[in-house]
């Protein structure tokens, strides 16, 4: 799982993709609300906003 930034999302696909040889789900963090969990603010590869979630 990758919280990322809009510049980091072909990355975060590609590493996805790498690791677990399955295609992920996107989802946008700006539409979603989650009841149990906070998404992180902070892209999980440099220091802007998270904007997407790579699942």
């Amino acid at each position: 799982m990758y919280c990322v930034c809009k510049e980091h999302v072909e990355l975060a696909l590609d590493k996805f993709v790498d690791e677990y040889e399955d295609a992920p789900d996107m989802v946008n963090l700006k539409d979603t609300e989650f009841s149990d969990w906070d998404p992180p603010r902070q892209c999980d590869m440099c220091e802007n906003p998270a904007e997407f979630l790579v699942v």
